[in-house]
């Protein structure tokens, strides 16, 4: 009984050490990085992504990118100044160079180079090439939107939706009495007004 009391009481020290010392690096570390700091750099984290999503839009991989003129000569003053030659043929095999080299051109086009095509940037040319390459965001539906179109097609990106308030040519009666326009989506809830339409039929079923 005593040896059992004994490594029970050894086996409960043992388990409560970690916990203890997670305990005391848990407080040491909010020591170091008080509440207020943690708060604003979710908040920055938060702002981050939204700005991100506003630019690119839902469903998305990239901002839209129009290269400039002298987007090569932009790209040979950043390997000046990183020490690195212009060539097109220069491979970008040390990791620390090549990571300088995208972070520079990145913020001097404010263009990053996606990671489905790191692979694909092995030397100076490939790089050029990338910032030379236009990136249109616009989904195919907004192509159709902005395309010469026949006469007898037509794209309405805002459409219309029936509401009696707004809608007073017929003193705001429905083509469709037993036709409710509910908007569920959180986005366009505010853009668009949902309104729930009652069963006009419905007293005379009921007299039935």
């Amino acid at each position: 009984m005593a040896a059992l009391i004994r490594h029970g009481l050894f086996a409960n020290a043992f388990k409560s050490t970690p916990i203890i010392v997670r305990n005391k690096v848990s407080v040491n570390k909010a020591k170091e990085f008080p509440r207020d700091r943690r708060l604003m750099e979710i908040k920055a984290r938060l702002n981050s992504v939204t700005k991100s999503l506003g630019a690119r839009g839902f469903l998305r991989p990239q901002r839209a990118y129009e290269p400039t003129k002298d987007t090569s000569e932009r790209i040979n003053k950043i390997c000046a100044s990183q020490a690195i030659s212009s060539g097109d043929d220069v491979k970008l095999e040390d990791p620390h160079l090549r990571f300088k080299l995208l972070v520079a051109c990145e913020e001097e086009f404010q263009h990053c180079v996606p990671s489905s095509l790191l692979h694909t940037i092995e030397n100076i040319g490939d790089l050029k090439q990338f910032y030379r390459t236009p990136v249109d965001s616009a989904t195919p539906y907004e192509a159709l939107a902005n395309m010469q179109l026949p006469e007898n097609l037509h794209v309405q990106q805002e459409y219309h939706r029936f509401h009696p308030d707004t809608d007073t040519l017929f003193n705001g009666k429905t083509a469709f009495p037993k036709s409710s326009t509910i908007v569920t989506g959180l986005k366009y809830k505010k853009k668009y007004p949902g309104h729930y339409q009652g069963n006009p039929f419905l007293d005379e079923q009921l007299k039935i």
